[in-house]
C-alpha cells in the first residue's frame, strides 16, 4: 500500500498493498479497499465501506457507513455517497453461465457508475451501471438510478426522475424569472434544453 504519513488508517481496516491513498485521508474500522484502488487526499472512508479493485476516487470525497462502490467506479473531487448506497458494476448479473457452470471473471464485463465533482448519493440509493451523474447532482435517498443524471438536477423515486435542481450548496434552488437561484448563495444559474449552467 502507499499511503501518505498523513492518512489514518484504522487497524481493523483491510487495505490492499497495492492501493494508493492520500494525504490526510482517513479509512475506518472494517472498511476495505482492494487492490489498485486510487483514493485521493482528505478523504474519509467510514465503517464497513467498499471500495472496489481499481477505483479512482477524487479529493474530499466521503463515503459513509457500508457504502459500496464497485469497480470500475470513478469518482470525481468532493463526491458524497451516503450510508448503504451502492454502484454496481454489472449489467445483466448471474450467478452461473447457461448452463449452470459458476461464473468466473472471463464469463462478465465489469461496467462502472461516474460520478461528477461536487455530488452527492442519498443513503441506501443505487445507482446501476453504467450510469454518470452529472456534476453537484443530488440523488435523494433510496432513489434508483437507471439512466444519467444531468449536472445539478435533483433525481428522487424508482426509477429516478428530475423534479428541480440544486446549487453547489446543495439546496433546491427557485424560479426568478428566466434564472434559478440558490437561496444559501445566491449563485443564479439559466436552464436551456434540460441543462443547467451557472451564470458568471
Amino acid at each position: 500500500m502507499t499511503a501518505s504519513d498523513s492518512a489514518v488508517i484504522q487497524s481493523s481496516a483491510d487495505v490492499a498493498d497495492s492501493a494508493e491513498i492520500g494525504d490526510r485521508t482517513r479509512i475506518w474500522h472494517l472498511a476495505q479497499v482492494r487492490e489498485g484502488a486510487r483514493i485521493g487526499a482528505d478523504c474519509n472512508i467510514a465503517r464497513g465501506a467498499y471500495v472496489g479493485p481499481d477505483v479512482v476516487m477524487g479529493n474530499g470525497c466521503k463515503l459513509q457507513n457500508y457504502a459500496l462502490v464497485y469497480e470500475p467506479a470513478r469518482l470525481g473531487d468532493g463526491v458524497f455517497i451516503g450510508p448503504a448506497a451502492v454502484l454496481t458494476n454489472d449489467e445483466y448479473p448471474r450467478a452461473v453461465n447457461p448452463d449452470l457452470t459458476l461464473k468466473d471473471a472471463d464469463d462478465w464485463h465489469a461496467v462502472g457508475v461516474t460520478i461528477g465533482t461536487g455530488a452527492s448519493i442519498g443513503a441506501r440509493a443505487v445507482c446501476v451501471a453504467p450510469v454518470t451523474v452529472g456534476e453537484w447532482a443530488l440523488v435523494a435517498a433510496g432513489a434508483v438510478v437507471t439512466k444519467d443524471v444531468p449536472a445539478y438536477a435533483l433525481v428522487v423515486g424508482v426509477p429516478s426522475r428530475r423534479i428541480g435542481w440544486v446549487g453547489t450548496a446543495g439546496h433546491p434552488l427557485g424560479k426568478d424569472g428566466e434564472d434559478w437561484v440558490c437561496p444559501v448563495s445566491g449563485h443564479r444559474y439559466r436552464e436551456a434544453e434540460g441543462i443547467l449552467s451557472p451564470l458568471q
